[in-house]
């Protein structure tokens, strides 16, 4: 079905899934597009993100956000044109950056709209490089790993939107960058498209060696995005003093228990504190929003002048979204991966 001016499709969240999300979790309807009122515009949809962070929000379990309620549209940022607007700064044909979730339309009264005029060039790269992932990327290494020239960093998830950012900061940085990734296809894009020095694929055999081999000096920063197997690879490795900047553990998104095994929790303390390691969870906008204007100057400027290169995936039609979504929570994903609403 494609989009409408008169029909607003949505995904509203239908139940609750338990461990991975299925043709059940979430449900497609149709309603009138929406009438903004005084102080509001109507922003048509053209680009939704899909990001892991949106697993948490279908559960009600306790975390940094509110769920999304059953029956309430699913959360997702967006990039949209102004319909109409009645809002000071927004005018019809403006593009801007939004929350509008998994819908054609939304209505906005302006609150954290970011607005990028008339022509933007590659309006889609503001859900990515340019946007929350970009900037969880900067934020997490330079005001979490603090990197010194030298250092060497390892990077989980490297060819992600978040994982590939990281590491070409940290070479422009002039660390040592070594990547972790699933499947020799993205390890290529991450050593010859990338240029980090080294990427280690965790899928394959004798994976802990490998990664043990690509880092003689050890482990300075360990840019955490996925947990499991892989931080128990990495663990061993840390240095003295390391940073761990924690962005999320895609491993465990559907997991409905713990794993299986010994209970290493105090291994790892015990490691924290005999190494002084610094271990810190964040959430980008709560911690280091004040930080965009920086962050958009400064990665805007390498990303204008080719020091740091973006891979985007876009997928064509809303319907597409859930299991486009189920998809990267897999990691199948290869790249920033955006669905596009419009035709």
């Amino acid at each position: 079905m494609p989009q409408s001016q008169t029909e607003n499709r949505k995904f509203v969240l239908a139940e609750r899934p338990q461990g991975e999300p299925n043709d059940n979790t979430l449900r497609l309807e149709t309603a009138p597009v929406p009438t903004p009122g005084k102080g509001q515009m109507l922003l048509r949809n053209e680009f939704l993100s899909l990001d892991p962070y949106m697993r948490g929000r279908m559960s009600d379990a306790p975390s940094y956000a509110a769920p999304v309620e059953i029956g309430d549209v699913m959360v997702g940022g967006t990039v949209a044109q102004v319909v109409s607007s009645d809002v000071p700064g927004f005018e019809a044909d403006d593009w801007v950056v939004a929350f509008g979730g998994w819908q054609d339309y939304a209505l906005s009264d302006g609150t954290g709209v970011i607005n990028m005029g008339k022509s933007p060039e590659n309006p889609s790269w503001a859900l990515g490089v340019l946007g929350m992932p970009g900037l969880t990327a900067w934020a997490g290494l330079t005001q979490i790993g603090q990197p010194k020239e030298g250092e060497t960093l390892v990077v989980a998830g490297a060819s992600g939107p978040v994982g590939a950012t990281v590491g070409q900061i940290g070479k422009i940085l002039g660390l040592r960058v070594v990547g972790i990734a699933g499947g020799s296809e993205k390890c290529a894009h991450v050593v010859d498209t990338l240029g980090f020095d080294a990427c280690i694929d965790y899928k394959a055999d004798g994976f802990p060696e490998a990664l043990k081999n690509a880092v003689p000096d050890g482990i300075d920063i360990y840019y955490e995005n996925v947990g499991g197997a892989v931080f128990d690879a990495v663990m061993p490795l840390l240095n003295t003093s390391a940073r761990i900047p924690v962005c999320g553990l895609i491993s465990q998104y559907n997991a409905t228990s713990l794993p299986d095994g010994p209970d290493r929790l105090n291994l790892l303390l015990g490691t924290i504190l005999k190494k002084r390691m610094t271990v810190r969870g964040f959430i980008v906008f709560d911690d280091f929003g004040h930080l965009y204007p920086e962050f958009a100057k400064q990665v805007g400027g390498w990303v204008a002048d080719g020091r740091i290169r973006y891979r985007e995936e876009v997928i064509s039609g809303l319907e597409q979204a859930p299991a486009a979504f189920v998809g990267l929570l897999r990691g199948e994903a290869f790249g920033k991966r955006v669905v596009k609403l419009s035709d």
